[in-house]
């Protein structure tokens, strides 16, 4: 048998160019993606974070200092920094902030843990450890709350504007996102933006209502509506179309004239209906039959459409009307309120630049965001903090749990944790103790980035909160201090189990086997 397998080809499992990466090898490549992302987001965390202006595959360009706009928009090939993206990504649609934090600490308990491998430790035993860390870590977070209040959570949305191009004018619009979330119940949602391209961002206001760009149909048609009782119709504001074709043969004049004068009495009856019913701002979905539109505008009513579904769900939940299928249907019952509608055309461009405008609702469940600001980096810039302010503000106003920030509630975990090491016998303990290390991160960046001395800040950092000071963290000069940051406690909870089980993940992987050689 020997003989006869002697001759016979040997077995290939793997092609030629297949790369096999074993060992602390893999380790070392992991490591290096986490680097890279924490080099690259590490200035542009904090009060005094900088911006990155990304170059984008479609020529346009994007200056941001937001951790998911900057992931997003990263081509990333490597496997490991694919887990950092589907992290961040995870991060944002859970919280809406902290994104940028999420990645640093990842990055540095990846880094944190490499070391522990070279000394020997197994995988399984840091992430053991780690665990055991993130667990107490949750336990201070909760013991870390303080009241919810509207100051406070005034000064969640501030802490989330701040650092992000909206400084200026970030007492604006800290009240200006509070007063939103109040009037929608917390749900960031139900907020819409819009940029006004005017003025600045300390022009911004809010509107209990909403702004549409639509194409005013007819100069005529009254620009100004005061007490608007509003109609919002899925579908076309026109006579009902036959559903089959037909051909109609007519054989003198006389018949021509009864023919349209029977679609003309067809319109009048559809116009009696719709005015019936009270109304005096009609929007639909489809198009709006010119016979129509000329009746309804004699009878001083605003006729808008092909508004898409999200515009006419947004019309129906601010004004409080009930969205109709069939305009026979249409009722009392179904109109909604507007103290005003404003209509402004303006002169003909490339792109829709007339606009419809819901103002004063009573009881919206859908307001607006004006946006102020004629440069547009900068208002798109603005309406993305805005964007994750309402996030971050909206999870602290329905969960009711705040914490203080500047890497406060950071410091005070990392002590919990290094104070529960202590009673640890284990292998485990050195996990645990590396998880407080990578919690210092969040406080040393801060320190940097204010162009101060990490070490002294962090020293002093943990004597401030060994004698008590519980609120104490890296002020935006670099000091010290009470900062009066606060940000929602869900946020940090989900950053911190989001970072252990990445990292985690990443442990566990022993071989990187690449089919493409590299």
């Amino acid at each position: 048998m020997g003989d006869e397998a002697a001759g016979k080809p040997p077995v290939v499992i793997l092609r030629e160019e297949t790369n096999v990466t074993s060992g602390t090898a893999v380790q070392e490549k992991l490591i290096a993606a986490a680097r890279v992302f924490a080099d690259l987001l590490r200035p542009t965390y904090g009060p005094r974070g900088l911006d990155k202006m990304l170059y984008k595959t479609d020529g346009t360009t994007a200056v941001t200092n937001d951790g998911a706009k900057i992931v997003a928009e990263l081509m990333v090939k490597h496997p490991a920094a694919k887990m950092f993206v589907a992290m961040a990504e995870s991060q944002e649609n859970s919280c809406g902030d902290g994104v940028t934090g999420t990645l640093l600490l990842s990055a540095e308990l990846l880094i944190e843990a490499g070391r522990l491998l070279q000394k020997g430790l197994h995988p399984l035993t840091v992430i053991e450890g780690y665990n055991q860390a993130n667990a107490i870590a949750q336990e201070t977070i909760s013991s870390q709350e303080v009241a919810c209040t509207a100051k406070t959570l005034q000064e969640v949305a501030l802490t989330s504007l701040t650092g992000k191009g909206a400084e200026g004018a970030a007492p604006i619009l800290s009240k200006i996102i509070v007063q939103a979330l109040e009037t929608v119940d917390g749900d960031a949602d139900s907020i819409t933006m819009h940029k006004t391209n005017i003025g600045s961002l300390s022009d911004s206001k809010l509107l209990n209502g909403i702004v549409v760009r639509r194409r005013v149909l007819l100069d005529s048609l009254p620009s100004k509506i005061e007490n608007a009782k509003v109609a919002t119709i899925n579908g076309d504001i026109a006579p009902r179309k036959q559903i089959r074709d037909a051909e109609i043969e007519i054989e003198e004049a006389a018949q021509l004239d009864a023919f349209l004068a029977a679609e003309e009495a067809t319109r009048d009856t559809l116009t009696e209906t719709l005015l019936a019913s009270g109304a005096n701002v009609f929007l639909c979905s489809g198009v709006v039959d010119k016979g129509l539109l000329h009746r309804l505008m004699r009878s001083d009513c605003f006729v808008a459409g092909e508004f898409d579904d999200r515009e006419l769900r947004n019309a129906s939940l601010a004004t409080g009307s009930r969205i109709i299928e069939h305009l026979a249907d249409i009722s009392a019952e179904d109109i909604g309120q507007a103290g005003r509608m404003v209509s402004e055309r303006r002169a003909a461009t490339d792109q829709v630049e007339d606009m419809i405008r819901l103002e004063k609702c009573p009881e919206p469940k859908v307001v607006t965001c004006e946006v102020g600001g004629a440069n547009n980096l900068a208002a798109e810039e603005a309406i993305r903090a805005i964007h994750d302010s309402l996030r971050s503000t909206g999870l602290a106003m329905r969960t009711e749990r705040l914490i203080h920030g500047g890497g406060a509630v950071h410091m005070a975990c990392a002590l919990a944790i290094r104070d529960a090491a202590e009673h640890v016998a284990g292998r485990n303990r050195l996990a645990m103790e590396a998880f407080a290390r990578a919690l210092e991160i969040i406080p040393t960046t801060l320190a940097l980035n204010a162009g101060t001395d990490a070490l002294d800040r962090i020293l002093e950092l943990r004597a401030a909160h060994r004698n008590g000071k519980s609120s104490a963290g890296i002020t935006a000069d670099g000091k010290v201090g009470p900062t009066g940051a606060k940000e929602a406690a869900t946020c940090l909870e989900s950053a911190f189990y989001s970072a252990t089980e990445t990292c985690a993940s990443m442990l566990r992987i022993d071989q990187v086997v690449s089919a493409r050689g590299d």
